[in-house]
């Protein structure tokens, strides 16, 4: 073997140092210095390794088993930058009694996630892209599990867990129906072979439902709300954000490189998802009255906006999607970096009902979290508004009735979604309460995690070079 084709896998190889070095120093340090320890030796691995993605080169191995692009490594820092605010904003969590003798699973976890998803984006091969999807899945069911005290957060962990396998014998039963039609697995060679036979068609319907899985599209979502009720908050976050944008970049991928010569049917998919995922979850979302199960169905939502981008199959739809994941980043982050803050310092409540009155104490925080919700919804002049602007536009592209016609649901379904996301914000500065939560004092990881995400909502959203440098790695 020539063992040189690993210098091509440089931000795997970085990350699985990282993962060895955060595990030894789990294992060595004690005593009351290991919290601060930890914690900045994961923050400045995380850090070292957005500089490795932004510096690797486009590069292929092992005979196409692993192929990274410009895309791929844009997508790899932006996922890694999200799971820095998650490892900032979680501090305030690992220094509870409880889980703090957890802490280094945690991060060990959280790396471990985060390298299966790097492998899975950079797969030229459908055994690759397995294999790095279920070194994703694994792990995040351990972290869903982590809060020991809350007998929620292990039934989370279970849908989790049992659905996930689910959808993995699904997705491989449909992998094994293309390798029959085909006699191969790698990406390059499938898109030569593949024709629109029933049994092809078939194993593009239970592929995508596997994946459809892990991005919570209607009708794969029914874990969803559980599992980020009974999560973590931290956990619940990166599940949102991380693990989302990796499965739907990996997604719209295969679906333009391998199975472009049955676009036609794929669309179809496509259509139906996303409309059933914008408006099904819009529509539970005005029913919740528990702040994390909100964000579940808000979650979904922007789930089916990101898949709008797919609709395009266009030189477009990848940068659109990229950038989609970017704003929603940081935009999602802030809102759950508020909820962990309310939830760790307000007896774990996260009902809507207890942010009645949230402004009268907590000003701040009531800023930052309405800026971000209004990204989120898509209020100009917000970040937000620009990336649905821009899967619109990818989707315009396609110029098919069916593509105008999903379109015009999503866009009156933009419209509906302000309402719930404008039902919190009535709950922060409008609605009384006798009894407010009291004046939270924010720690410096707090403020440094609100700053980033705050900073990306407006900064984004104004910048243009960031979507046109987006754009170029995607031509």
């Amino acid at each position: 073997m020539d063992y040189s084709q690993f210098f091509s896998m440089i931000p795997e190889a970085t990350l699985m140092v990282a993962l060895v070095i955060v595990f030894l120093a789990d294992l060595i340090l004690k005593g009351e210095n290991k919290h601060s320890a930890l914690s900045l030796l994961t923050g400045v691995l995380l850090v070292s390794q957005l500089a490795v993605c932004f510096m690797q080169t486009p590069a292929e191995a092992f005979s196409g088993l692993y192929v990274s692009t410009a895309a791929t490594n844009i997508m790899k820092a932006i996922l890694t930058g999200g799971s820095l605010i998650v490892v900032i904003m979680a501090q305030s969590w690992l220094q509870r009694a409880d889980v703090a003798d957890k802490e280094g699973e945690f991060y060990e976890l959280l790396i471990s996630t985060l390298l299966g998803m790097y492998m899975m984006m950079s797969s030229g091969h459908f055994l690759m892209f397995f294999l790095g999807l279920e070194m994703a899945s694994v792990p995040m069911a351990c972290m869903v599990a982590l809060d020991k005290c809350r007998k929620e957060s292990a039934e989370a962990a279970a849908k989790f867990i049992i659905t996930a396998t689910f959808s993995s014998g699904v997705m491989l039963y449909g992998i094994s129906f293309i390798y029959a039609m085909t006699g191969t697995l790698y990406f390059d060679d499938v898109v030569n072979y593949i024709d629109a036979t029933p049994m092809t068609i078939m194993g593009l319907v239970f592929f995508f439902s596997g994946l459809g899985f892990k991005i919570s599209l209607v009708p794969f979502h029914f874990w969803t709300a559980d599992t980020y009720q009974g999560a973590p908050t931290a956990v619940t976050g990166y599940m949102s954000v991380v693990s989302k944008g990796a499965a739907a970049f990996t997604l719209m991928a295969i679906l333009m490189k391998v199975f472009a010569p049955i676009a036609e049917y794929y669309e179809y998919l496509l259509y139906i998802v996303i409309v059933l995922s914008i408006t099904v979850a819009n529509l539970f979302a005005l029913r919740q009255n528990e702040l994390k199960r909100f964000m579940a169905f808000s979650s979904i939502s922007q789930a089916g906006y990101i898949m709008l981008a797919a609709v395009g199959s266009n030189g477009m739809a990848l940068s659109s999607l990229i950038y989609y994941v970017l704003v929603y980043v940081v935009a999602n982050m802030a809102v759950f970096t508020v909820i962990n803050v309310v939830e760790t310092r307000g007896k774990g409540n996260t009902r809507m009902s207890c942010y009645d009155g949230f402004y009268q104490t907590n000003p701040k925080l009531s800023f930052l979290m309405t800026l971000a919700l209004f990204s989120l919804a898509g209020i100009p002049p917000f970040a937000g508004m620009f990336s649905k602007f821009f899967v619109f536009m990818a989707a315009a592209q396609n110029g098919s009735f069916l593509a105008y016609f999903v379109l015009f649901i999503a866009l009156i379904n933009t419209v509906a979604s302000l309402y719930y996301y404008l039902l919190i914000v009535k709950a922060m500065y409008i609605k009384s309460n006798d009894n407010p939560l009291p004046e939270f004092r924010s720690d410096c990881n707090t403020k440094l995690a609100l700053g980033l995400c705050t900073a990306g909502i407006v900064a984004f959203g104004v910048c243009s070079c960031v979507y046109d440098w987006i754009a170029a790695a995607c031509i």
